[in-house]
């Protein structure tokens, strides 16, 4: 797989977005090196909120939430998926598929060991997003999802699918107090 790479120099000077680079490397399926670029910001033992973009923005995206979240106590963990922003990007449209970016991101989620992850997602970010949740659920505490959703299986078995139409009929969904009252109790617990 041909890859390229963005220079650095194209991402000098960028308005509000002052934070310092993270890069993991990981193997592709073809025993290719990729190399996937996120933000870390905040208190290293704070809670860890990821979130993931859509197309066809990158971590950029979350540049005005970041300060705020660590104001409030929160780690803030902001991948670019492949393809986007200082990750690597695979040169042909081929290279690209929904399987691969979810392999891709599980597996630069296994090689940086992020637990007890809020996840935030919306559009692409939350279709690969919600798949690392299902994919590796003991990494996950908490999912906040927006414009976004995971597509129809009809090979899905008859029972699953009455399990999730009864969630989503039953269960109860926070306000958003409700959900800021339960991540500030957890920040409580962090720095306790």
């Amino acid at each position: 797989m041909k890859i390229l790479r963005t220079p650095d120099a194209c991402f000098e000077d960028l308005q509000d977005y002052p934070f310092a680079p993270h890069y993991t490397n990981i193997t592709t399926e073809d025993g290719d090196e990729l190399r996937i670029h996120h933000i870390d910001e905040g208190p290293t033992d704070g809670p860890i909120v990821l979130c993931m973009h859509g197309q066809p923005v990158w971590s950029y995206l979350y540049r005005k939430m970041i300060p705020y979240l660590n104001k409030a106590g929160m780690r803030v963990i902001v991948p670019d998926l492949v393809g986007y922003g200082k990750s690597d990007k695979p040169a042909a449209r081929e290279d690209y598929s929904y399987e691969r970016q979810v392999t891709w991101m599980g597996a630069w989620l296994e090689t940086n060991d992020f637990t007890g992850i809020t996840f935030f997602g919306q559009d692409w970010g939350g279709l690969i997003g919600l798949r690392l949740i299902v994919n590796h659920p003991d990494r996950f505490e908490r999912v906040i999802i927006s414009n976004t959703g995971l597509p129809h299986n009809p090979d899905v078995p008859d029972d699953i699918i009455r399990q999730v139409e009864n969630f989503r009929a039953n269960a109860p969904t926070p306000s958003l107090m409700a959900m800021q009252k339960a991540l500030s109790a957890k920040i409580g617990r962090a720095h306790v």
